[in-house]
């Protein structure tokens, strides 16, 4: 082992959950999960525009970056600013440098129109040559109709789809919903309350912190015999701290367990964005073996090179101002927070 590895790809993120920290906070406090989509998550998407979109992706991005983040695959949702959202994301990562692979969220929580509307987002930024799975939020804020659409799409388009599965109790339904409809190009976000024996076909993604956060329980996922990823589900774009919570969630319900299986599920995330194998990174440790950065804080990159240019070095990016993006970010945040 070196201190050099392929470029890390967050397998599920939210770029647009950069803004929110520092938000206010919501009329009561959450008691659950259905309580925290409601008053933190679904509040603050409906408030996004284009112009706070761009720069929570150029954050998000950015803060990849700094952490050996070379590809983002992004589940988007902004009802109130639907229509060339996709563009304005993947502008944002290609600016700072980092690969994309984006979704548009569809659901049917603001009626049959917003479903159609975020249906059209993701044909046509994909038809237009985009790097994209066609996204759905979840099978409980989905129609029939709607998942059968937005499945028929990717189909269509020969592309997977991004999607939350069982991520709480409330989407415990998931597994009949989407049953035949699902393929092994399809991302599973979450799988927390999914079944070990289920049938859905496609990669889990685990999701650590955010499952801790939310306090939806632990997905356990070396239950599962398939393909399994990380992502950080917005909470930033470090997928080497996810692969370290990862082993030791791992090691508290089996004491025999190593972390060669959570550093496989970050390997995985070389299965769902290839090109990332072809980036590198050199690292401020060596060596990078599962079993040394598992018990290893504070790993940075050195420098990171994405289609032979050398896209950050000596603690900066090069393609963008950092401080610029993070004063630019501020300002969309405070217009943000203000709407809430």
């Amino acid at each position: 082992m070196s201190a050099f590895t392929p470029g890390l790809v967050c397998a599920h993120h939210h770029l647009y959950s950069a803004l929110a920290r520092g938000m206010p906070a919501p009329p009561k406090t959450p008691t659950c999960f259905q309580e925290i989509l409601e008053q933190v998550w679904w509040r603050l998407d409906a408030a996004l525009d284009l112009e706070m979109i761009r720069w929570s992706a150029m954050l998000g991005a950015l803060e990849a970056l700094e952490n050996g983040t070379t590809a983002i695959v992004d589940h988007h949702e902004s009802p109130n600013a639907i229509d060339g959202s996709l563009d304005v994301i993947a502008e944002a990562c290609a600016e700072v440098g980092v690969r994309s692979l984006l979704a548009y969220g569809v659901t049917d929580r603001h009626g049959p129109d917003g479903a159609r509307r975020g249906l059209a987002e993701n044909e046509r930024f994909i038809r237009a040559g985009g790097r994209g799975l066609v996204g759905i939020h979840a099978a409980f804020t989905c129609s029939a109709p709607s998942l059968h659409a937005a499945a028929g799409l990717a189909e269509d388009l020969g592309v997977g789809v991004h999607i939350h599965v069982c991520e709480g109790d409330l989407d415990a339904d998931a597994p009949r919903r989407l049953a035949g409809l699902t393929r092994d190009s399809w991302l599973l976000a979450h799988g927390v309350h999914l079944p070990t024996d289920h049938a859905l076909r496609g990669t889990i993604v685990h999701n650590p912190m955010s499952n801790l956060n939310n306090a939806v329980g632990y997905a356990n996922p070396a239950r599962f015999p398939g393909r399994v990823a990380l992502g950080t589900d917005g909470i930033g774009g470090n997928v080497l701290e996810a692969f370290r919570l990862a082993y030791v969630l791992q090691r508290g319900v089996d004491v025999t367990c190593g972390p060669d299986t959570a550093w496989s599920w970050l390997a995985n995330g070389w299965d769902v964005v290839p090109e990332a194998r072809a980036d590198e990174v050199v690292w401020s440790y060596d060596p990078m073996d599962p079993w040394q950065v598992a018990f290893t804080s504070g790993i940075m990159p050195r420098r990171i090179t994405i289609d032979d240019e050398v896209v950050f070095t000596d603690g900066r990016p090069t393609r963008v101002d950092a401080d610029e993006v993070r004063a630019k970010a501020r300002e969309q945040a405070a217009r943000l927070h203000a709407r809430l």
